[in-house]
């Protein structure tokens, strides 16, 4: 067995093969960073550590984890964050055992996704396009509005992670274009199919920015970015556009509890399911690994069943 190396080196250890070997994305490491490091300042009052601790250790943390009024799904991700690094001390041999395979996780309810009725969602549209021909709107402040909705109309005909929707490069926007590669979780790339009013919220935007200032314009235009920003990102945030869909949900007379871009991602999703579309391919535009993801979804299909039958069987009740 390896020497004993301290949690706070652990931990971007662990974080680096993530990375590495399962192609974990951005997000997904800050939240094992910060579910590992809390584990750890857990460990630490009671004098031990990840290469030390016990599986008492284990359900003493997920106790307190309740204790602290954590839900069952975030307990679930801690204990998966635990799973995960176990298995990795085992396997660099800088433990004998895994602690956390006997453990089982908290039961947990299943939850059916927030979902916009289409009609919700075209008043939403209908909004966002009223807001880019304001007639006295400056070119900036026509510029954001056809951003927000360009960025409506792209997510909601793609049904894209936010995260993959900001970060779109500059030539998703070529005029040609009926498909979009996306780069998603694990740095896997799919095709996903545009629409025409997406396509032309795309080509409408880029004409928007062409009006700005000749130094405003200058800076926009050599961002790689289809979404650009003066952050340190370069690119719109995932935050930002999550406000300006708040705003402009409330704006068209929709709570704006109930909207938000991963909502907009579940409408997608439902509305095509509702319509007729196969699981599997509505699996592939969502970009899931695993089919068990996308059967979330299945209430829809099982709602829309219920209806064929009461509507279409000969001997159904009229």
């Amino acid at each position: 067995m390896r020497a004993k190396v301290s949690d706070g080196k652990l931990i971007p250890l662990f974080l680096d093969m993530l990375a590495a070997e399962q192609g974990a994305g951005r997000n997904t490491l800050d939240a094992y960073r910060r579910d590992l490091t809390d584990f750890s300042e857990f460990l630490s009052h009671s004098g031990t550590s990840f290469v030390a601790a016990d599986t008492q250790a284990l359900r003493d943390y997920l106790a307190d984890l309740d204790i602290r009024g954590f839900k069952s799904s975030s307990v679930a991700r801690r204990l998966s964050a635990m799973r995960h690094l176990f298995r990795f001390l085992l396997n660099e041999r800088m433990r004998s055992d895994d602690p956390a395979a006997i453990l089982s996780g908290p039961k947990r309810g299943r939850t059916l996704p927030k979902v916009l009725s289409i009609a919700d969602v075209d008043r939403m549209l209908t909004r966002a396009k009223e807001l880019t021909q304001v007639a006295d709107a400056s070119p900036t402040q026509r510029l954001r509005a056809m951003r927000l909705y360009c960025l409506l109309e792209v997510l909601y005909a793609t049904g894209l992670r936010v995260s993959e929707l900001v970060t779109l490069p500059r030539t998703a926007a070529r005029h040609d274009a009926r498909m979009i590669v996306v780069r998603g979780k694990g740095n896997k790339e799919r095709l996903v199919p545009l629409n025409q009013p997406s396509r032309q919220a795309m080509a409408d935007y880029l004409a928007a920015m062409d009006d700005l200032k000749p130094e405003r314009r200058a800076s926009v235009a050599a961002s790689k970015w289809l979404f650009p920003s003066f952050g340190e990102s370069g690119h719109l945030t995932r935050q930002h556009f999550a406000r300006d869909l708040k705003d402009l949900a409330t704006a068209s007379g929709l709570p704006a509890r109930l909207v938000s871009p991963h909502v907009l991602r579940h409408a997608f999703a439902s509305h095509l399911l509702h319509n007729g579309a196969d699981l599997r391919i509505v699996q592939t535009l969502l970009g899931h690994t695993d089919i068990s993801t996308t059967q979330i979804y299945t209430h829809v299909v099982e709602e829309r069943l219920k209806s064929l039958v009461r509507d279409l069987h000969p001997l159904a009740e009229k």
